[in-house]
C-alpha cells in the first residue's frame, strides 16, 4: 500500500522548504519532494544573496506579508544559529515620477514606514559609490538588507526534517491525481497519498500541472559579480542594496561587496525558456550589456568580472504571485510562481501555506495573489 501523509509538498526551494518547516512544526505529517538535491543552482533559490526591503515598489498589500516574513527570518537565524539576513538599508532609484520611486514612496507612506526620499545628489554624496543621474531622485528605507539563499533553504529544510518531515532528494513527481478528497502522487521511486499537495515547483510548475502549463512564463536572468575598483565604497556599511529605473519600465539591482564582489543583475531583461534546456553559459555581448550600466551608474565597480550565474524566473502576467487553489482539485495548492521577487517572502509564504493545509484563516490579504 502507498505510504499515507498529510500533506505532500513538491518542490523544496525557498518556498516548499519554508513550507514544509512550518507544517511539521505543526505537527503535520510531511512528505517533500525534490527532483535535484536542495540548496541547488538550477532553478529561482541560489546566487550568495537575494534582497529583501519593506518599501514595496510593485504593491502596499505586500508590506504586512514582508514584516512578517522579516520576523520569521530571525526566528529561523536563531533556530540555525547563523545570520541569514545582514542589514544594509536600500534605495529604491530612479526618475520621480518611475514605477520605482513613486511606488516604493506609496508603500511606504501607506504603512508608515521608515523612509527618506533623497536628491540625486544627496544619494551621490551619502553613498559615493552610486552615481545617479540629475534628473533622478530615490527612496531611502533603513530596514532593506541581503539574505542568504542557500543557508536560508538549509536552514528550513534542516528544521523541517528535527520536527519530523520526511525529505526526499533526487525523486521527481512523475504524475499525480485527485483521489477522492485527497491526492496520489507517482514519483520516480513509489507512489504516496495524502489530504494535501502543495505545488512550489517554481519553473518545474508548467510540467507538473500541464493544463496551467500557459498561464506562467519562464524567463532566464543572468548575474553577475565584479571586483570593484573601490573597494572600500561598496562595503555593507558605505553602500545599501539597490533596485535602479534606469529607462521607463527597466530596472537592475546589485548588492555591496559580501565578500564575492559587487553583484547586479537585471530584473525581467530575459529571454523565455525552458528549465530543462536553459542555457547556463553567459555570452559576452551579456556581460557588455551589464558592465555598460554599471559604467553609467556604478562606475567604481566596474572592475573585472568575476562570475556569473543563471537562475529562472516563473512569472505570471501581471508579475505578482500565484497562491491558489487548483481550479478543478481544492485538495491542491499552487504556489511560488513570484515573478522574480519571491524569495524576501518565503518564510512567510511557508506559514500561509501552513494555514492553508490546517484550514486556518489566513492572517494576510491574498487576494491580489487569487487566481481563479
Amino acid at each position: 500500500m502507498a505510504e499515507r501523509f498529510d500533506v505532500i509538498i513538491a518542490g523544496l526551494g525557498a518556498m516548499g522548504s519554508a513550507a514544509a518547516y512550518h507544517l511539521a512544526r505543526s505537527k503535520r505529517k510531511v512528505l517533500g519532494l525534490d527532483r535535484f538535491t536542495p540548496p541547488h543552482a538550477l532553478g529561482s533559490s541560489h546566487g550568495q544573496s537575494r534582497i529583501i526591503r519593506e518599501a514595496y515598489f510593485e504593491h502596499p498589500v505586500y508590506v504586512p506579508l514582508v514584516q512578517r516574513a522579516y520576523e520569521l527570518w530571525h526566528e529561523l537565524s536563531q533556530c540555525a544559529g547563523r545570520q541569514l539576513l545582514q542589514q544594509t538599508g536600500g534605495l529604491m532609484v530612479g526618475p520621480p515620477e518611475g514605477i520605482m520611486v513613486a511606488g516604493a514612496k506609496r508603500s511606504a507612506e501607506t504603512h508608515r514606514l521608515p523612509h527618506e526620499v533623497l536628491s540625486a545628489a544627496e544619494v551621490r554624496k551619502r553613498f559615493p559609490g552610486l552615481r545617479p543621474a540629475e534628473n533622478m531622485a530615490a527612496v531611502w528605507e533603513p530596514r532593506a538588507g541581503a539574505l542568504s539563499p542557500e543557508f536560508c533553504v538549509y536552514a528550513h529544510l534542516d528544521q523541517a526534517r528535527l520536527y519530523g518531515a520526511a525529505l526526499r532528494w533526487e525523486e521527481p513527481v512523475t504524475r499525480w491525481e485527485a483521489d477522492g478528497a485527497g491526492v496520489k502522487v507517482v514519483t520516480s521511486r513509489g507512489e504516496y497519498r495524502a489530504d494535501r499537495l502543495v505545488f512550489t515547483a517554481g519553473p518545474w510548475i508548467g510540467s507538473l500541472v500541464p493544463e496551467l502549463k500557459t498561464v506562467f512564463t519562464v524567463e532566464r536572468q543572468v548575474q553577475f559579480w565584479f571586483e570593484p575598483k573601490a573597494p572600500a565604497l561598496f562595503q555593507p556599511n558605505r553602500c545599501p542594496i539597490y533596485l535602479w529605473e534606469h529607462a521607463p519600465d527597466r530596472f537592475f539591482y546589485g548588492f555591496p561587496d559580501l565578500g564575492a564582489g559587487v553583484k547586479v543583475a537585471g530584473h525581467h531583461e530575459g529571454v523565455t525558456t525552458n528549465p530543462d534546456a536553459v542555457g547556463r553559459e553567459v555570452a559576452p555581448t551579456e556581460v557588455a550589456a551589464m558592465r555598460s550600466l554599471v559604467q553609467q551608474f556604478l562606475p567604481e565597480a566596474n572592475g573585472p568580472l568575476r562570475r556569473t550565474a543563471v537562475c529562472l524566473y516563473t512569472n505570471t502576467s501581471d508579475q505578482h504571485f500565484w497562491i491558489d487553489e487548483h481550479p478543478a482539485h481544492r485538495q491542491v495548492l499552487i504556489a511560488s510562481p513570484c515573478s522574480g521577487h519571491g524569495f524576501k517572502f518565503s518564510s512567510a509564504i511557508g506559514e500561509v501555506l501552513c494555514a492553508w493545509v490546517n484550514q486556518e484563516k489566513p492572517r494576510f490579504d491574498l487576494s491580489l495573489f487569487r487566481r481563479r
